[in-house]
Parts: structure tokens; sequence; C-alpha cells
């Protein structure tokens, strides 16, 4: 009953995955759309404020025509009355407006000339980003078509998996199915793994080996302890160690073998023979150093022994003259003695 479960949930994690990488990429693919399309509405709004910069300076261009057209009317009235002046003060007051028309309406001619420049420019950017407006929204019109294929033969296989999924899903434990998706979406498609040589091979931990003979007999679901994922217990470890050489495998190594390794090894022999007579002759003479070390302390046993006669010849020597000593002290002593009697009988 376990086993099949294990099977079930190896084919049912393939399925789960490519179905949770299909829901991913389309939920993916609108958010380039999106992309696309808040570039077009980036570009529109610049339009708009800069056709409505461009508006104002028509309105103001205009302003300025009219203004400079008054200027030049102005100085046509007052080069008109010239033939009409009586007298000098006229003459000054007139020349006067005349002047001062003539400066406005230059004036006003310049300003039209750099407003004109500036509302040129203007409309030729303006121009320039509608067109590229309009290739924006062409591309995204056929951005949102593309995607909209995809996302249809993505639903079209997302359908499928899902029945295969019904197929395999129906006496699987609601509990253990829950978790299960959820490894799997955690663990990027991997939701169940092998054990090999006591270790969980989605996490590469060492597992405990209660826990490992726990798996091996598959009593019961069991998740590690470490990633959480699914662990079930493979027949790949006994059949590596059944796996050895075979009486033809040697035959096959005996061949690779060649007639120069055999010479090599020949020698390598020879090699060996003369190391074992040096070895030899290396134990004959330490046997012989051996032989001369221990007569050489037996003569110095010999020079020790001498040592010990003479010490005690010389300490017996040595009492025979403080024995001679005392004997004369002991006369001596006794000479004094009877010299003190007679003085006394005297």
């Amino acid at each position: 009953m376990i086993q099949d479960t294990i099977e079930k949930l190896k084919v049912l994690q393939d399925i789960l995955s490519q179905k949770f990488q299909i829901e991913q990429e389309i939920e993916d693919l609108p958010r380039t759309l999106a992309t696309k399309k808040e570039l077009v509405s980036r570009l529109k709004k610049s339009f708009v404020e800069k056709n409505e910069k461009y508006e104002e300076t028509r309105k103001h261009v205009a302003e300025i025509r009219i203004r400079l057209q008054e200027a030049e009317s102005d100085r046509e009235k007052y080069e008109s009355q010239m033939d009409q002046i009586t007298t000098a003060r006229e003459y000054d007051a007139l020349e006067k407006e005349i002047r001062d028309a003539s400066e406005r309406e230059q004036q006003y001619r310049r300003d039209l000339q750099r407003e004109e420049k500036d509302l040129e420019e203007q409309k030729v950017r303006l121009e320039r980003e509608e067109a590229m407006i309009k290739a924006q929204e062409t591309e995204l019109e056929e951005e949102r078509a593309k995607i909209d294929n995809v996302t249809e033969e993505r639903q079209s296989k997302l359908q499928d998996l899902e029945k295969q999924e019904s197929d395999i899903v129906p006496g699987l434990d609601e509990e253990l199915m829950f978790k299960f998706e959820r490894i799997i979406r955690s663990k990027e498609g991997e939701g169940i793994v092998p054990i090999r040589s006591g270790v969980c091979t989605g996490c590469q931990m060492i597992l405990p080996n209660q826990f490992v003979n726990d798996v091996r007999a598959g009593e019961d679901i069991l998740f590690c302890p470490y990633c959480s994922k699914i662990v079930f217990y493979t027949d790949a470890e006994e059949q590596l160690d059944d796996v050895g050489f075979s009486d033809s495998d040697e035959e096959g190594l005996a061949d690779l073998v060649d007639d120069d390794f055999d010479d090599e090894i020949f020698e390598d022999e020879a090699l060996l023979g003369i190391d074992e007579e040096l070895s030899a002759d290396r134990d004959d003479d330490s046997m012989d150093d051996d032989s001369d070390g221990e007569d050489d302390d037996e003569a110095v046993g010999d020079v020790d022994d001498e040592g010990e006669d003479d010490e005690d010849e010389d300490s017996d020597e040595l009492l025979d003259d403080g024995e001679d000593e005392l004997d004369e002290d002991d006369e001596e002593n006794l000479e004094d003695e009877d010299l003190e009697d007679e003085d006394l009988e005297e």
C-alpha cells in the first residue's frame, strides 16, 4: 500500500511540477504586457503635456503677430502725418512717436522669430513622439495577440495535466496531498526524493539510522526532518553491494598486462633479492658487533675486580700502620707513668 502511494507520488511530482510552472508562466505573461502598457501610457501623458505647451506657444505667437501689426500701423500713421507738421515742436514729437513705433516693431519681429522657431521645434518633437506612440501601440497589440495565443496553449496543456492529476489523485490522503503540493511549490518542483547511503538526496543531510530503518520498512509515509520532503528507500545500494569482478573480468584484466610490464616485474624481483642479501649481511655485522661488545664487557669486569683488590690491600696497610702507631703511643705513656712513680718515691 505504501509502495503504491510512493509510486503515485513519483508520477504526480512530475505532473504537479509542470502544472505549477505553467501556472506561473500564465501569471507572468500579462506582466510583460503591463510593462508595455505603462510605457505607452507614459508616452501619451508626455505627449499631452508637450501638446499643451505647444498650443500655449502657438497662441503666444499669434498675439505677437497682432502686436507687430499694431506697431506697423502706428509707424505708418505717424509717418503719414509728417506732411501736416507746421512747427518744430510738432516735428520732434512726431519723430519720437515714429521712433518708438519702429522700436516696438523690431522687438516684436525678434520675439516672433524666436517663438516661431521654438514652435517649430515643439511641433517636430510632437510628431516624433506621436509616431513613437503609434509604434508602441502597434507592438502592444502584437504582444497582446502573442500572449493570448501562448496563454491559450498553456491553458490547453494545463488542462491535460489536470486530467492526468485527476486520474492519480483518487485514493491518496487529502492531508498528504495538501502537504505534498506545498512542498513542491516551495522546493522548486521536488517533493519526493530517495535515500542513498543514509543521506537524503534532497538536502544532502545524513539521516539517523533509526529513521532510515523506518523508511526502509515502508510502513508509513515519512518526511525528511531537515528539508521536509517525502523520502523513500531505494534498492540501488543493494545493487551496488552486489557489484564485483567476475572470472571473465579478471581474465580481461590479465590480457591488459604486456611483456614490458612482466620485465619490469622481474627486474623488481631481482632488486628485491639484492635487498635481501644486503639485509642478511647487515644482520651478520650486527651479530659480530654484539659479540665484540660482550668481550669488552668482560674485560671491563676484570679491570673492575683488579681495582677492588688494590683498594682492599690499601685499606689493610692503613689499618696496620694505625695499630703500630697505637702501640708506640702506649709504650710512651707507660714510660711516663714509671717516671712519675720514681719521682713520688724519692
